[in-house]
Parts: structure tokens; sequence; C-alpha cells
């Protein structure tokens, strides 16, 4: 019975792991970056937490108002014509402007679609 016991602890022991009992090496960092993450997650909670309560949405649902985006040339089109409705251009510097933004003013065709 001592040969089987011997060899039992024999085998268990060499198939045991490199670090024989103590915690592996790569314990601690392990350790350490798994804090770092709970950290980093409990900072994000509270932030968003504080940036809800402060009022309004998120960044990411703010930019979205509901209405219909216009595109950059939709909105430049639109100063243009205010300014020259207010009579800040002349009729010269309006259609200047307008061919410019490849725009024929009384023509309302909308965005394109490729």
């Amino acid at each position: 019975m001592d040969t089987v016991t011997a060899a039992a602890t024999a085998a268990t022991t060499l198939a045991g792991p490199p670090w024989h009992g103590g915690p592996p090496p790569f314990a601690p960092i392990l350790g350490a970056l798994m804090f770092c993450l709970l950290i980093a997650l409990a900072l994000c909670a509270l932030f968003f937490t504080v940036m809800r309560r402060r009022g309004g949405p998120p960044p990411w649902v703010r930019a979205h108002t509901g209405a219909p985006r216009t595109s950059p040339e939709e909105d430049a089109r639109r100063t243009l014509a205010d300014r020259f409705a207010k009579g800040d251009l002349t009729v010269e510097e309006f259609m200047e402007r307008a061919s410019a933004l490849n725009w024929t003013p009384g023509s309302d065709e909308g965005p394109r679609r490729r």
C-alpha cells in the first residue's frame, strides 16, 4: 500500500501546475486589471448618471431631435436665400453664390439620391 500511495502522490505532483501550490505568477496582474476595469466601469456609470440627471438625453441621442436632418447644401441654400430676402445681397451676388452651390433658385428638386 505504501508503493501505491507513493505512486499516486508522485503522479499528482508531476501532473500539477508548475508553481507547486502557490498562486500562478500572472495572478496579481489579472487581479489588478480586473480591479481597474471595475473602477472604470463604475466611473462611466457615475458619469452617465450625473449627465442624465443634469437634464437631457445622452450626447448620441441629443443630435437627433426628431426632425429630419438637412444636408449642408440645403442649409447653405437656406442661409443664402435668407440673406437675399433681408437685402444683404444684390441680385448679382445672390446668383453668383447660388451658382457656386450648383443651385438654380426657384427649383426645389430636393436632395438627389444616387
